[in-house]
């Protein structure tokens, strides 16, 4: 079931390469801000993406997110990509994991879902919804 939003986020893709010229697969970065259930956030995510289909894209990402200078939660996801005439749109689960016990605890074990957009120019966003 699907839960409440517990995030919204915004961000730069600050890097890419490529990884193989075969499909071809790429690796970019992001730097990314924002709010979860209120705290303010900075993450840095990376995701390894190939196309599976014409317009679609398949990506696995890995990243860590901070509060301050003492809460750290670290995550994986996986989604498909679709293309649009502005970037690519994004529809997949992330799953976290921390050994905070401040205001990012809840992170701990949760499952979300993501809505990511990436525009043309490597501008992020993203919505999170707890998945119950």
């Amino acid at each position: 079931m699907l839960g409440e939003q517990i995030a919204e986020l915004r961000g730069k893709v600050v890097s890419q390469r490529v990884l193989d010229v075969e499909g071809p697969t790429m690796e970019t970065s992001v730097s990314i801000e924002g709010t979860v259930k209120g705290t303010q956030v900075k993450q840095h995510l990376t995701y390894v993406a190939k196309p599976v289909a014409p317009g679609v894209i398949h990506g696995k990402a890995k990243g860590v997110m901070m509060a301050g200078e003492t809460e750290m939660v670290v995550s994986t996801g996986e989604g498909i990509g679709k293309a649009t005439p502005s970037g690519v749109r994004w529809r997949g689960t992330g799953f976290f994991s921390t050994s905070s016990t401040g205001k990012l605890a809840f992170l701990n074990n949760l499952v979300g879902l993501f809505e990511t957009d990436v525009d043309t120019e490597g501008n992020f966003t993203e919505k999170i919804w707890e998945w119950k």
